[in-house]
């Protein structure tokens, strides 16, 4: 006697989700400026655009004006502005710019591989 297995689907959300997919990592990310330059509004935006389109639903962002807390800048080490600290996931990065290199900034974030 032979005895039918049921087949069933999963989607691929469930799939990654029962493997433990690592994509699940919230990113905590601390962008200082100084001011709002153009500069400082093109690093806002790049970074944005990248959370948003990598990282939706999976990220913390705090943008720190130094102008308004420059005691802050010590603390963090801060020697130019802009400049983006991914502090989680481990390891910690730093990248400083405007963020513009999107290539640069998703290596930098540990999104895509060298």
């Amino acid at each position: 006697m032979k005895k039918k297995i049921k087949e069933i689907e999963y989607s691929t959300d469930q799939f990654e989700s029962a493997l433990g997919d690592s994509n699940s990592e919230k990113y905590i990310l601390r962008l200082y400026i100084a001011g709002m330059t153009p500069k400082s509004i093109r690093a806002i935006s790049n970074l944005k655009t990248i959370c948003e389109d990598h990282l939706k639903g999976r990220y913390d962002l705090e943008v720190i004006d130094l102008y308004q807390n420059p005691q802050l800048a010590t603390g963090e080490q801060i020697i130019a502005a802009p400049t983006l600290i991914k502090k989680l996931p481990l390891p910690l990065r730093r990248i400083i710019g405007d963020l513009s290199g999107t290539e640069r900034l998703l290596v930098g974030l540990d999104l895509k591989k060298t």
